[in-house]
């Protein structure tokens, strides 16, 4: 570790990720497993993106949204899993303090830009269920448009804030972080300096963040109430399934997040801080896709007119290079009887 003299404290310029120390004979079977993780995540998320692009009856506000959230998705998880796979492949746990202010930068910016954009696709799904009549008018594409730019900016303006505080900070002391990746918690607790301003605003953001899970617990307090009005069975289930891939999602986000963020701070939840983070770095974008996927049948409708548009392609650079060998090798009118 590298260090440079401050006056008479000696300044930390690198920090030891524990991670998941604690068990190395798992080592490696964490490492396949997150990597086949971080691969499946990638791949479906991408793919989620390609669909929607490219299927016109999916350029909806719904399916617009669900792009942003992918975008996220991937974002975050290559923020996290690629260092994670790296230290456990190398061994080397180290990180720059630069680096890792970096990587909480950019975790702390699709977090919480996250937690805004599920808020928007739940008053989204509210007005296609409470307000179906002025539900284009009001989710046009300027809005649409706006809503997502919100989200983007929101998360930008707090994760830069935070960072930018945290960078005045100075470590001397040790230089050990309990944990798999740069979180705010571990990070004030090595430093030297006084963390009460930021820690401060990092709690009046959080007031404001928490916003969110309310706004979005409000829609579906909304929609779950106009569901229940529905006079038919049929109506109501056709109803419940274009928000529940949403809802299940949201729930373990939020869930986790407010779990590892707001609540005391027990030994039990500070044993279990890692596993939880878990579920919204590594979990919750692997399991979007799928929802989105396996839940969702115009999704469905779309990969499988895609597949099936694969494979006619597939045949054709087969067969047509083929008849183009027999007809150079017998003649146009040979090939002409033949067929």
């Amino acid at each position: 570790m590298v260090n440079r003299e401050q006056g008479n404290q000696t300044s930390v310029t690198e920090f030891i990720l524990l991670g998941f120390k604690n068990i190395p004979e798992l080592q490696t079977l964490l490492f396949l497993l997150l990597l086949v993780i971080y691969i499946v995540t990638m791949a479906g998320n991408i793919l989620i993106v390609m669909v929607v692009v490219a299927d016109q009856h999916l350029h909806t506000p719904m399916y617009f949204f669900l792009v942003n959230l992918s975008c996220f998705e991937i974002c975050c998880t290559s923020t996290i899993l690629p260092r994670m796979l790296a230290s456990l492949l190398t061994g080397n746990r180290t990180i720059s303090v630069r680096n890792c202010f970096l990587q909480y930068n950019f975790f702390a910016f699709m977090v919480v830009a996250e937690c805004y954009l599920l808020s928007v696709m739940s008053y989204d799904r509210y007005l296609a269920i409470c307000k179906p009549l002025r539900y284009a008018a009001l989710m046009n594409g300027k809005v649409c448009a706006m809503l997502a730019a919100a989200s983007w900016v929101s998360g930008f303006l707090a994760s830069t804030i935070i960072t930018s505080m945290m960078s005045q900070f100075i470590f001397c002391g040790p230089n050990e972080i309990d944990h798999f990746f740069c979180d705010f918690n571990p990070i004030i607790k090595l430093s030297c300096r006084d963390t009460h301003l930021v820690e401060l605003t990092v709690l009046i953001l959080a007031s404001i963040f928490t916003l969110s899970p309310f706004l979005t617990l409000t829609s579906y307090v909304y929609i779950i109430l106009s569901i229940l009005r529905i006079p038919s069975n049929t109506g109501r289930q056709k109803a419940f399934s274009t928000c529940s891939s949403h809802l299940i999602v949201v729930t373990i986000f939020y869930g986790t997040i407010i779990i590892v963020y707001l609540l005391p701070k027990t030994n039990t939840l500070k044993a279990l801080n890692k596993v939880f983070s878990v579920f919204y770095t590594v979990l919750t974008p692997l399991v979007n896709p799928l929802i989105y996927s396996l839940r969702n049948r115009e999704v469905k409708q779309a990969l499988q007119k895609a597949v099936n548009t694969f494979v006619v392609f597939t045949r054709l650079e087969i067969v047509l290079p083929a008849c183009s060998t027999l007809e150079r090798k017998w003649g146009k009118r040979t090939h002409l009887e033949t067929f």
